[in-house]
């Protein structure tokens, strides 16, 4: 099996990934005031950039050294700071709970490696800090996300991944298109599974 790193570098070479972020992130962390922000997953970091531009002080975590060179890159040109790390998300643990947000977005290892991401990520948050997770919902199959159904989110298999130490805020099915300023056409939108939950104090 080719390493993760190696599959996404390939991929990340060889396509234009998207700038915007995601429309679902804008509505829902853009009235929190900036802190430290961890997107896990980052890919070339649309929404990191997002953020990093709103004042937050983001960490880009990916196992793809292209992606996060071409975050970087996007960043320099964007006049913004970020600051990046190269690691397989499955397996990654936090060294502490130092995070007001984190990203988990277009994320799709399955259910049961899922549930470790999310763990993980909740233990990367503060007390009363928020967990943003999005992903391809099933019924996106054979037209956005991956071709494994089983790879795939519903609202039942997100709210199974998502960890106790967190209070659901949204759990639900959305509509999104691939970026705040798309225009609207219903072919190219696809059903995204959205949660927003925050950190239980103590």
């Amino acid at each position: 099996m080719i390493p993760a790193g190696q599959m996404w570098d390939r991929r990340f070479s060889e396509h234009e990934w998207p700038s915007e972020p995601d429309p679902l992130l804008v509505e829902l962390a853009a009235s929190l005031p900036p802190g430290r922000g961890l997107d896990l997953g980052s890919g070339p970091g649309r929404n990191s950039l997002w953020l990093a531009a709103k004042g937050w002080n983001m960490t880009l975590l990916d196992a793809s050294g292209v992606a996060l060179v071409q975050a970087g890159q996007r960043a320099e040109k964007a006049g913004v700071r970020i600051e990046t790390v190269q690691a397989d998300v499955v397996g990654w643990q936090p060294a502490g709970a130092i995070y007001d947000l984190v990203v988990v977005a277009n994320l799709h290892p399955g259910t049961d490696a899922l549930a470790l991401v999310l763990s993980a990520a909740a233990g990367a948050l503060v007390a009363d800090g928020h967990l943003f997770v999005v992903g391809h919902d099933l019924v996106n199959l054979g037209r956005h996300g991956p071709p494994d159904p089983e790879r795939l989110l519903s609202v039942d298999r997100l709210s199974r991944a998502l960890p106790a130490t967190v209070s659901v805020e949204k759990l639900e099915l959305r509509t999104r298109r691939s970026g705040p300023s798309a225009e609207p056409d219903e072919d190219d939108a696809d059903v995204a599974v959205l949660a927003w939950a925050s950190k239980r104090a103590g």
